[in-house]
């Protein structure tokens, strides 16, 4: 009798299980999901700001990722693929690798490690990065960024996401195998972070949803910050950037009014730290003019995978 009973319980447990992953719809990748009417809309507000330049020159690169409807993101780019130095932003794969690490159980998420990874993120501290960096492992950290399961560096082709050095004055452990960078990344797979990060593919649902928290809240208010900040003062930035001399670097998360979006941008130029702010006004007024606000049954069912409180 008891066999039975636990046979059927079994049953029933797988049913549900695959009822509710049928239900759930399966998340589309990006490289399927170009958009040709947000891509001429992107080229056209780069040469309307005469950005269209510094782009063909190699000296910027950006990526839009309308994400309001998550079923169907529009995806477009302008080199996206191009490696550039990128200062304080791959510290986002950093903050990947300490959540790999804790849900392995090599890190305990008590209040110090969050707070150092705050610290990291929102004030962009080389101090809090170093010793993250260190704590996760720079071995483990460059493996995991190339791992089957991420993919967020490509050693054959286009590379990616790239820490191979501490952040201070001690020289690269490992510099990038394709452009000898140090902190390097292309706007596409900063993208694909974010998106994965969005849909509760990095690491878990629930450490998804707490890295986010955790990008929230930025405390250095330039580049995307101050460019929307005048335009959308109420808008939510999951963010990271990163400066140094004349290299600049934007990513975020941006949702408002019932709309979302990723935006990332790198530039090499004195100026870059202004264009980023003028691009990022620019890639909202393409979003928020090109569809309507839309909330979907996936965009719910992303939310309840993220917050299993909400199931």
């Amino acid at each position: 009798m008891q066999i039975k009973k636990r046979f059927f319980a079994a049953l029933l447990a797988a049913f549900i299980t695959t009822a509710i992953n049928a239900a759930t719809p399966s998340i589309p990748k990006l490289t399927d999901s170009h958009n040709t009417r947000l891509q001429q809309g992107l080229e056209k507000a780069l040469a309307k700001m005469g950005l269209d330049t510094p782009a063909r020159q190699g000296k910027l690169a950006v990526a839009l990722v309308d994400i309001t409807d998550a079923r169907q993101p529009r995806f477009a780019s302008i080199n996206g693929r191009e490696m550039m130095y990128a200062a304080s932003l791959p510290k986002i794969a950093i903050l990947l690798g300490a959540f790999a690490r804790i849900e392995s159980g090599d890190m305990q998420l008590d209040a110090e490690t969050r707070q150092t990874l705050v610290k990291m993120i929102r004030f962009s501290s080389n101090t809090a990065a170093t010793e993250m960096l260190n704590r996760v492992g720079k071995e483990f950290l460059v493996n995991l960024l190339q791992s089957p399961r991420y993919a967020l560096y490509d050693s054959k082709h286009d590379g990616g996401l790239w820490v191979g050095k501490e952040y201070g004055k001690s020289p690269a452990f490992k510099r990038d195998p394709l452009r000898n960078l140090s902190h390097g990344a292309n706007v596409f797979q900063v993208a694909r972070f974010y998106y994965m990060l969005e849909t509760g593919q990095l690491v878990s649902p629930a450490y998804s949803k707490e890295m986010k928290a955790i990008l929230g809240q930025p405390a250095i208010r330039h580049k995307f910050v101050k460019g929307l900040s005048s335009v959308r003062p109420g808008a939510l930035l999951y963010r990271k950037s990163g400066s140094w001399r004349q290299w600049h670097a934007d990513s975020a998360i941006v949702e408002h009014d019932g709309h979302r979006y990723i935006a990332v941008a790198l530039a090499h130029d004195q100026q870059g730290s202004k264009w980023l702010e003028k691009i990022i006004v620019a890639m909202d007024d393409l979003v928020i003019k090109s569809l309507p606000r839309r909330i979907t049954f996936f965009d719910k069912a992303m939310q309840a995978r993220a917050n299993p409180l909400m199931q």
